[in-house]
């Protein structure tokens, strides 16, 4: 095999090797998002609930004003039924009066509706703030049991890029170039083996003088049907 394919393979496999490591790495960073997730979602839901209990609290804040209003139109009648005459004035003032007192009522209802539902929303948030803990401790439980396969996935992904920039420096720039535009289709597929005859990339079978090509490893040979770099493996391969 000559000096120029020995690289590409070399170069591949290096490449290969690199791009192996973003499965890891999204593995690890699966658990963390999703924990993350569940902690951005929970805050909403205990935004949402904050906003509610405040509107509920304006609610109440409004009908005790209202009740307030009620309690002094009852008052008002009671000291005007003293100075009334006749009695269409009479039951226009009972009429105001029990007006008022439904309102007061209703208004009193409203009262005990809103602080329960207020009481049942503050429970919601309750819950909400203990998930929010339990997601948080676990983020960090998370954090401090993949931080050690981390660090040793960096380790070996720098170890490797700093070989493939050793070769890098090494390398003919004309097929470095011829390379990276096979690899921009092909991925990692774009130097592939000969095996029975077929190249492994596109699983199509060579010509025999194709495949004598690829046997002596002299030059750079591109399969006929896809255009990949070709390869014969070793025994060891």
């Amino acid at each position: 095999m000559n000096k120029y394919l020995e690289q590409l393979v070399e170069l591949s496999e290096y490449d290969k090797n690199i791009d192996s490591f973003i499965p890891k790495i999204e593995s690890i960073e699966k658990n963390l998002n999703a924990k993350k997730e569940e902690i951005e979602a929970t805050n909403k839901d205990i935004e949402k609930v904050l906003e509610e209990i405040a509107d509920l609290k304006s609610q109440i804040s409004n009908t005790n004003a209202h009740i307030a209003e009620f309690s002094s139109k009852i008052k008002d009648t009671g000291k005007k039924s003293s100075s009334v005459k006749t009695e269409r004035e009479v039951k226009a003032l009972n009429l105001e009066e029990n007006l008022a007192k439904e309102q007061l009522n209703a208004a009193n209802e409203d009262i005990a509706r809103l602080e329960k539902v207020a009481s049942v929303k503050e429970d919601i948030k309750k819950e909400l703030n203990t998930k929010l803990e339990e997601f948080k401790n676990a983020l960090e439980e998370i954090n401090k049991s993949t931080q050690k396969e981390r660090d040793e996935i960096e380790v070996q992904r720098n170890e490797i890029c700093e070989k493939k920039n050793a070769l890098l420096k090494e390398m003919d720039q004309k097929i470095l170039t011829f390379y990276e535009k096979i690899r921009k289709w092909a991925g990692n597929t774009a130097v592939v083996p000969v095996r029975k005859q077929a190249c492994y990339g596109c699983f199509m079978s060579i010509n025999d003088k194709t495949y004598l090509s690829v046997i002596r490893s002299d030059d750079i040979i591109t399969c006929p049907h896809c255009g990949r770099i070709l390869y014969k493996e070793t025994e060891a391969e």
